[in-house]
């Protein structure tokens, strides 16, 4: 296999283990009392059927990370480029996923006030995860 279809093979692993990491905040935000305190209505379930869909729209966003470290002299900073290319799931999630697929009203305000905060952190551990993933498996 040529080293760039490894890498994009290990990117979507990576964006699908970094999804398990986001559902697992998520869950425990809720868990510790965060969401209600917060006074969000969001919640996940770590049940495996309920990570399926969640694992598999990380991989997807895993595989066009791939472009942000899929040129050689690009293969640097990580985890940093995972916080900074985050912001486009999230982005995606807030203005696109929650007010017309979920209809959740725009920005999924009507999960609560802090609903695009949580939204954006959960994304940032994605991407957190998915660039520390990437380099974990990548190595040198």
């Amino acid at each position: 296999m040529p080293r760039s279809s490894a890498l994009f093979a290990v990117c979507f692993v990576a964006g699908l283990l970094a999804a398990v990491a986001s559902s697992g905040f998520i869950w425990g935000c809720h868990q510790w009392g965060l969401t209600g305190l917060l006074q969000v209505k969001m919640s996940q379930s770590l049940q495996l059927e309920k990570l399926y869909r969640p694992m598999f729209i990380g991989g997807l966003w895993g595989l066009l990370y791939f472009f942000t470290v899929g040129i050689p002299r690009h293969r640097r900073h990580w985890i940093r480029k995972g916080l900074w290319f985050s912001l486009i799931p999230a982005l995606t999630a807030l203005f696109y996923t929650y007010p017309y697929v979920y209809h959740q009203g725009p920005a999924a305000l009507n999960l609560g006030t802090f609903a695009p905060v949580l939204i954006v952190a959960a994304n940032l551990v994605w991407g957190f995860f998915t660039g520390f993933f990437t380099r974990l498996f990548w190595g040198r």
